[in-house]
């Protein structure tokens, strides 16, 4: 069924007139369609951004690093000291950071990261 009718209108997406045949077409072009559908997908990624990062203002996570652990792994440490992997285990080599190996596994105590900082 089609209708003869034709209606004046302005293009939500771009402002240019057009004549619509029904009463609800809002858009002159597939084309004015399509990317004033992609603007209101950005628009709604945009929003939720900026919520979430609203939202980690008002409730700040704690930086330290395993805060409540006694011993880090060398991953935790590099993180802890703000060095890289090899300066860290260079530190490790020159016996200024006490290590403990459990089978494969090296840990570090929170104590002795302190006393080499403190050195």
């Amino acid at each position: 069924m089609s209708s003869n009718i034709k209606i004046s209108r302005i293009c939500d997406f771009c402002g240019n007139a057009f004549l619509a045949r029904t009463t609800v077409t809002r858009f002159c072009s597939k084309t004015c369609n399509s990317r004033f559908y992609k603007k209101e997908i950005r628009d709604k990624k945009l929003l939720k951004s900026l919520e979430e990062t609203h939202e980690k203002l008002k409730n700040p996570k704690s930086n330290d690093v395993g805060s409540n652990k006694p011993v880090l792994n060398v991953v935790e440490t590099c993180q802890l000291l703000g060095v890289s992997r090899s300066t860290l285990w260079r530190l490790i080599k020159q016996g200024r950071i006490k290590v403990t190996m459990i089978g494969r596994r090296v840990i570090i105590a929170r104590a002795d990261i302190f006393e080499f900082i403190k050195l």
